[in-house]
């Protein structure tokens, strides 16, 4: 599951791609140079080294991702949990609703989600 490891510059760039893909190199490096301040060559150093990782494709000059936004997220979110809450989903959830209110529809929306989890 490593490979679903990114660096948050590294995540930046892949989800411009989920977000505009299948995307033609030539408008990703725009993009890049847009939203993230890129020179062209950085933008195509990530995509080679995303590419060589299994993450993305660049075939014939169109750009895809390998990966599902979802499966680095639920990656992502597994290895906050384990580094900084031992693993523990209450502990996380404590933390992070500590001071914060929610709206009925947000409590709704986690009661719906935990039931699914336990059944």
């Amino acid at each position: 599951m490593e490979k679903y490891k990114l660096f948050d510059a590294e995540y930046k760039f892949v989800s411009i791609i989920w977000d505009n893909e299948p995307i033609n190199s030539t408008e990703l490096v725009k993009l890049c140079a847009d939203k993230l301040g890129w020179k062209k060559s950085t933008t195509y150093t990530v995509l080679k080294k995303l590419c060589e990782r299994g993450i993305l494709q660049n075939k014939d000059a169109t750009v895809t991702s390998l990966v599902k936004r979802e499966d680095v997220q639920r990656y992502e979110s597994r290895a906050v949990l384990e580094k900084t809450f031992d693993g523990s989903l209450p502990k996380f959830l404590t933390a992070f609703l500590s001071g914060r209110k929610l709206s009925e529809q947000e409590a709704e929306e986690l009661k719906r989600i935990i039931e699914e989890a336990v059944k």
